[in-house]
């Protein structure tokens, strides 16, 4: 099942699509080679992604990077690592993002973390 905050960004896509539909095409096709898997790995990329939105405090891409990690077979550990590195970058608010809106997701999402 996928995240509000995920399903949101999803329809606010298409909504976009429907107004711009190449300058979507070109970002769906950036970002798809942009985490397609190479010298790093779709999941650790996600994972790079999941630091950078906590730093920015973008509940959106915290979500649906976290969701393609989870998608890629990430542990509890790498995500803990993860808001760790973010959270001593951004402090508290970025910290808080980590605890709270991670923990929500990872709550809804029991039994598919290992």
């Amino acid at each position: 099942m996928e995240h509000y905050l995920a399903e949101q960004y999803r329809e606010g896509l298409q909504a976009f699509g429907q107004l711009m539909p190449e300058a979507l095409r070109a970002y769906n096709e950036f970002t798809s080679q942009c985490f397609s898997s190479g010298e790093l790995s779709s999941k650790h990329k996600h994972l790079q992604a999941l630091a950078i939105s906590l730093y920015s405090g973008n509940e959106h891409c915290i979500v649906y990077h976290l969701e393609a990690a989870l998608n890629d077979g990430v542990s509890k550990k790498e995500i803990a690592e993860t808001v760790a590195v973010a959270g001593a970058f951004g402090g508290g608010t970025t910290l808080s993002h980590g605890v709270i809106l991670i923990n929500g997701v990872m709550e809804e999402k029991q039994g598919t973390i290992q």
